[in-house]
C-alpha cells in the first residue's frame, strides 16, 4: 500500500498564489525544483569551499522568467540546510550596491532584515544570530572557567583587525551589557546599528559610544565583518545573494554604472585571490547585464577579461561549470512536462486521487505551447507556468467544463521584461530601425 505524503494547505496556497502572480515562493520550493542538476552541482561545490573557509563568486545569468530567482531559492535552501547564514535582497532604484545618496546603506539594510538561517529560513534572524554568539561565549567561558567579557573580546578580536571591526565588536558588546543588565533599550539599539539604520554618527555615539556608523561607503567591508562574525557564533560561512541586477544596467549615469562595477570587480578579485573567508556571493542578472558592450559588465574591461567564457569549452559545444558567469540552460521539454506533473500534484495537496487533469492534458497543453510561442515557453517558463495554473482553477472552480476545450484557447505570451526599451538607429537609407 503507497503512503501518500500530503501537503499541507498552508503550503500548498502559497506556492499556487507566488506562481500565479509570477513569484518564486519563500516556501515548498522542494515540491516543484525540476532539471538544472549540473548547476546545482557546482553551486553545492561553492557551498562547501566556503563551509571550508574559502570563498565563491557567481553570476546567474538568464532571461527574464527563466527561473534565475528560483534557482536562487534553491541553492540558498541548501545553504541552509547546510549550516550557513543567507542574506538576500533584490537591487532596485534605492538599492544598490555603490552610491552616495543612502542606496547602498539602504541595499545592506534590506540584506540584515532577509538574514535567514536553518532556524528561521524566513528572514529576520540577526537577533537570534547575535544571541547564538553570545550562548557560544558563555559555553566557552563557562569551560574554560573565564569571565564571559573575555571571551567575547578574544572572539571579537580578529574583526578588530578589519575596516570598521572595532566598533563593531563593540556593538556586540553593547549588545551582551543590555542582555546582562536587561537593557532593552542597548539590546535594540545594538540591533539598529547592525542593521544600517542610523544614519548619523551623533546618535550612534550618544547610543552606543561608538564613533562610526555603517555607510555606503562601508557596504562590501561590513559583509566581510558580517562573515567572520557569523563563523564566531557557531554558523558555516555567510552568502549574500543579490537579484535583479539588471537595475545597475538601468543606470542612466555612466560614472554610477562603474562605481557599482568596480565594487562588483572587488568582490570577484577577493574571492578569486582567496583574501574573502568564509563569504560567498551570488549575483542574478540577465545576458545583457553581462554581454552589453556599451552599459554591461562588459564594458567594463577588467570585469570582462574575468567574466569572458571559456573558448575551449565552447568550441566543444560544452558548458563550464567552474566559470564565475554560470549561464542557466534552458529547461528540456521534458523536464517542463515533469514541473507541470509537480504543479499538478501540488494543486492537488499531493493526493493524486484529487488530480483535476489527466497526463494526456499535460502532453495536449505543452504541445499548444509549442505551437502558440516556440521554443520560448521552455526557455522561459513563467509564463507557462501560470498559464496552467489558470487553467487548473478554471477546472477546478468549474467541474462541468472538460480540460480539452480549454487547451485551445489558452494564451500565452513570451516573456519580456515590463520596462522594455525601444532604441532607434538610424540606417544608411534613413529609415528608423526600431530594436527591442
Amino acid at each position: 500500500m503507497m503512503i501518500v505524503k500530503k501537503i499541507r494547505s498552508k503550503e500548498r496556497d502559497a506556492i499556487i498564489q507566488s506562481l500565479k502572480s509570477g513569484v518564486t515562493p519563500k516556501v515548498g520550493i522542494q515540491h516543484i525544483q525540476v532539471g538544472r542538476v549540473k548547476e546545482l552541482k557546482a553551486l553545492i561545490q561553492d557551498i562547501e569551499r566556503i563551509s571550508e573557509g574559502g570563498s565563491a563568486f557567481r553570476l546567474i545569468i538568464g532571461e527574464y522568467g527563466s527561473g534565475k530567482t528560483f534557482f536562487l531559492s534553491v541553492v540558498r535552501s541548501i545553504a541552509l540546510e547546510k549550516k550557513l547564514v543567507t542574506v538576500n535582497a533584490d537591487l532596485s532604484p534605492d538599492r544598490r550596491i555603490h552610491a552616495s545618496s543612502g542606496q547602498a546603506r539602504n541595499l545592506y539594510s534590506e540584506l540584515m532584515r532577509n538574514m535567514s538561517t536553518r532556524n528561521k529560513s524566513d528572514g529576520n534572524a540577526l537577533t537570534s544570530v547575535v544571541e547564538k554568539f553570545i550562548t557560544e561565549a558563555r559555553k566557552e567561558a563557562e569551560s574554560s572557567n573565564e569571565e564571559i567579557t573575555v571571551v567575547i573580546h578574544e572572539r571579537l578580536s580578529s574583526l578588530s583587525e578589519l575596516v570598521g571591526g572595532y566598533d563593531f565588536a563593540k556593538v556586540i558588546e553593547a549588545y551582551w551589557l543590555g542582555h546582562e543588565q536587561d537593557n532593552d533599550d542597548l539590546k535594540s539599539h545594538a540591533i539598529k546599528w547592525l542593521r544600517a539604520e542610523y544614519s548619523t554618527k551623533t546618535d550612534a555615539r550618544k547610543d552606543l559610544g561608538v564613533r562610526s556608523i555603517i555607510t555606503d561607503a562601508s557596504f562590501y567591508d561590513s559583509l566581510k565583518l558580517l562573515s567572520l562574525f557569523v563563523r564566531q557564533a557557531g554558523y558555516q560561512g555567510l552568502i549574500v545573494n543579490l537579484d535583479e541586477l539588471v537595475n545597475l544596467y538601468k543606470l542612466n549615469s555612466t560614472q554610477a554604472r562603474t562605481s557599482n562595477y568596480e565594487q562588483i570587480l572587488r568582490m570577484l578579485n577577493d574571492c578569486l585571490q582567496g583574501s574573502a573567508e568564509h563569504l560567498g556571493f551570488l549575483l542574478g542578472g540577465t545576458p545583457e547585464f553581462l554581454l552589453d558592450p556599451r552599459k554591461g559588465l562588459y564594458s567594463y574591461e577588467a570585469l570582462q577579461s574575468r567574466l569572458a567564457g571559456n573558448t575551449f569549452a565552447k568550441q566543444a559545444g560544452v558548458i563550464d561549470y567552474s566559470s564565475p558567469a554560470l549561464h542557466l540552460a534552458s529547461l528540456t521539454p521534458e523536464e517542463l512536462y515533469i514541473l507541470l506533473k509537480n504543479l499538478r500534484h501540488v494543486y492537488a495537496s499531493g493526493d493524486q486521487s484529487q488530480y483535476l487533469v489527466p497526463d494526456e492534458a499535460l502532453k495536449s497543453f505543452l504541445h499548444h505551447c509549442s505551437q502558440t510561442v516556440g521554443d520560448a515557453y521552455f526557455r522561459t517558463p513563467r509564463n507557462t507556468i501560470k498559464a496552467f495554473l489558470d487553467m487548473l482553477a478554471v477546472v477546478d472552480q468549474n467541474p462541468s467544463i472538460v480540460w480539452d476545450s480549454l487547451i485551445s484557447s489558452v494564451s500565452i505570451e513570451e516573456e519580456k521584461p515590463s520596462d522594455v526599451e525601444l532604441e532607434v538607429e538610424e540606417i544608411e537609407d534613413g529609415l528608423a530601425d526600431f530594436k527591442l
